[in-house]
């Protein structure tokens, strides 16, 4: 079957997925439980979850990512 479209789409590799994963979730529990987490600050919590979506996109995009 030949292929159509300018890319293919791959699965992100594990590390990626795990790394994105944490940053989310810290995100999230800094936002919403007021954890206090050193790196992320109350106010920043949302660039931290697109950080976490911009490097889940860029292992599905890019190969050996």
């Amino acid at each position: 079957m030949a292929r159509r479209g300018g890319f293919v789409l791959t699965p992100p590799s594990i590390i990626v997925f795990i790394i994105s994963l944490i940053v989310a979730v810290l995100a999230l529990l800094v936002r919403y439980a007021g954890i206090s987490v050193p790196v992320i600050s109350p106010a920043r919590a949302f660039d931290a979850l697109a950080i976490a979506y911009l490097l889940l996109t860029a292992g599905v995009l890019f190969r050996g990512i």
